[in-house]
């Protein structure tokens, strides 16, 4: 909304699973193959646990996240890389500037090109390289689909979401990157949430370190400090999913690709969930500008009815 008219309009899909698995509500076609993109991390995170990842909770979070760049995170970067007796030299994910302006420009100052240990992706890419170090596979080419350790998370993947996987492409960073319906990412997340287990270890880290997932201001990172319990990631390509203490899951793909539509509907649909803690408000929408000012929103369309 600008100046009280409707100046663009979103299109997606979205479902939200109940406590049992049960869906509550599917809208668009959630049974559709999209790529999950960044949303996949905490999942490759639980599988990695699995075959032998150990790190702390802290260290773990950065794996799980997107994260911004800030010298917390790039810390964290390079404990996981130095657990596992490594450095960034061993990292192959796609160099970038980070995404925190702040960071950004500080890292510009230095005359610093773009590189591995900013990127946002660079977290993940540890914990795969400190994962292959405790399995004795080698590192070199940890990205290839045909390495032992793309080929136990493709494998690992599919168990979680429950549909086989019908198509590979390449993520923005380097990794491989599988498709799945919206509702089996759902059901993935699900999957994340009961007590004990490997999997259990990765919600926990994220609800302790929120800011690790994301960063600071950064919707991902403030939805999981408004409401407890919840965990929530963000994906490239309007991808979103957040998934509460008890079970019940929401995951969401906006057509266009357009993130900033994601959170609002994310928050929309927590609300009719009966989630509506006073963190939320500010996320429910998001502030549209004209000459500096506030002249409108990006709002979901309407309430969702279950």
């Amino acid at each position: 909304m600008r100046s009280g008219f409707v100046e663009s309009r979103h299109t997606g899909s979205l479902v939200v699973l109940g406590v049992a698995g049960d869906p509550r509500l599917e809208l668009g076609d959630p049974g559709r193959a999209i790529f999950p993109r960044s949303t996949n991390k905490p999942l490759q995170a639980a599988i990695m646990l699995e075959l032998g990842l150990d790190v702390p909770d802290h260290l773990l979070a950065v794996a799980c996240g997107s994260h911004t760049g800030l010298p917390t995170h790039v810390a964290a970067v390079r404990a996981i890389l130095a657990h596992a007796g490594r450095t960034v030299a061993d990292l192959d994910n796609t160099p970038a500037y980070p995404l925190d302006d702040d960071a950004c420009r500080a890292l510009i100052m230095t005359g610093a090109a773009p590189d591995r240990v900013h990127q946002n992706c660079s977290g993940n890419h540890a914990a795969m390289i400190a994962t292959c170090v405790v399995a004795g596979w080698s590192t070199s080419g940890y990205l290839d689909p045909a390495h032992p350790l793309q080929v136990a998370i493709r494998a690992g993947y599919e168990s979680m979401a429950g549909t086989p996987i019908s198509g590979r492409a390449i993520d923005g960073c380097g990794a491989p990157l599988y498709n799945v319906s919206l509702l089996g990412l759902a059901q993935s997340y699900q999957n994340l949430i009961p007590q004990g287990g490997h999997e259990h270890r990765v919600p926990a880290a994220m609800r302790a370190h929120p800011e690790l997932v994301e960063g600071p201001g950064r919707p991902a990172t403030e939805l999981m400090r408004a409401v407890p319990g919840l965990i929530a990631k963000n994906g490239a390509e309007g991808v979103y999913v957040v998934a509460l203490a008890d079970g019940r899951t929401i995951a969401v793909k906006i057509d266009d690709g357009a993130a900033r539509a994601c959170v609002p509907v994310v928050v929309a649909a927590l609300r009719n969930l009966g989630i509506d803690e006073p963190g939320l408000e500010q996320l429910s929408t998001l502030p549209i500008f004209g000459h500096g000012q506030v002249v409108g929103e990006i709002r979901a369309a309407a309430a969702l009815a279950f």
